[in-house]
């Protein structure tokens, strides 16, 4: 018989229209599977990030606590990829990186060796913390999660607080008797969330250059009763906070520095006191 169903070869319509041997397709698959194209190859052998944090991590108030973290391998992580952090407690800060939002930071993948956290005074509470790898387009790599547990301050001897007397400070954070400590005003939750606010700008202008609006802003936080912004305020007249962050170009002001220094020790922040003998020293 003649015609198209007894040729020795059944045909087949191809993509483009013609007819391509049934052979000949099988064939080709098998070359596809054996030798991929250089795109899927690529894709094969780029392994993804893999991110590394302690189940859980502990923390005492106002005292910088190592956070170990470990990402890699470096190959695996696009250019100006970072670490992004949810979850601190209100206050809490990072030593390296900078604030994106109330309880978040980022961190430059290459500052991870030296990251800590500071839990601020009367914080209590635990909090689940999630750290994800994100690349420069905002594409989530990796994820790892870990609980911080606050450790709460020792108590007083009995001894001491039966005879009335407050129990003695450590040297390093010894108060001066002429500058007593001034009880911060109590903010309320709204207010406090605009204050932070305020802080997250100034963190951000900051980070563009634009120092006089960061200060500006740290200013206004600072007034509004929030020790945290004069803190960060007096850091940016601050010289050795001023190297640590990398800036260039701008003059240090360690008469400034010290007067919201101790702006930010009477609205209760006790690492300031730290920071004064810092400067008294230089």
């Amino acid at each position: 018989m003649s015609g198209p169903r007894s040729a020795r070869w059944s045909r087949r319509a191809s993509p483009g229209g013609r007819d391509f041997p049934r052979g000949a397709s099988l064939l080709l698959g098998v070359a596809l599977a054996c030798f991929p194209p250089p795109a899927a190859v690529h894709a094969q052998s780029t392994p993804r990030p893999t991110l590394t944090v302690a189940a859980t991590l502990s923390a005492g108030a106002e005292t910088e606590t190592p956070v170990p973290i470990q990402v890699g391998p470096a190959a695996s992580l696009p250019r100006d990829s970072f670490i992004r952090v949810h979850g601190l407690p209100p206050l809490a800060a990072l030593s390296v990186g900078h604030s994106i939002a109330p309880g978040a930071w980022a961190i430059p993948v290459g500052a991870l060796p030296g990251l800590k956290i500071t839990v601020p005074r009367g914080a209590t509470s635990s909090s689940d913390l999630i750290f994800t790898v994100v690349a420069a387009d905002g594409t989530v790599l990796a994820e790892a999660r870990s609980r911080l547990m606050i450790i709460p301050p020792p108590a007083a001897p009995a001894a001491i607080l039966r005879a009335g007397t407050p129990p003695p400070a450590s040297p390093d954070r010894e108060i001066p008797p002429t500058a007593p400590p001034v009880r911060g005003p109590d903010l309320k939750p709204a207010e406090r969330e605009r204050a932070l606010r305020l802080i997250n700008k100034g963190h951000e202008q900051l980070a563009e250059g634009g120092i006089a609006q960061a200060r500006l802003l740290y200013e206004r936080a600072a007034e509004a009763g929030l020790a945290l912004g004069a803190m960060a305020l007096a850091a940016t007249y601050d010289p050795a906070e001023l190297d640590r962050l990398g800036v260039q170009g701008l003059q240090p002001d360690r008469a400034e520095a010290a007067k919201w220094y101790e702006r930010a020790r009477q609205l209760g922040a006790t690492e300031a006191t730290q920071r004064l003998q810092r400067l008294g020293a230089r």
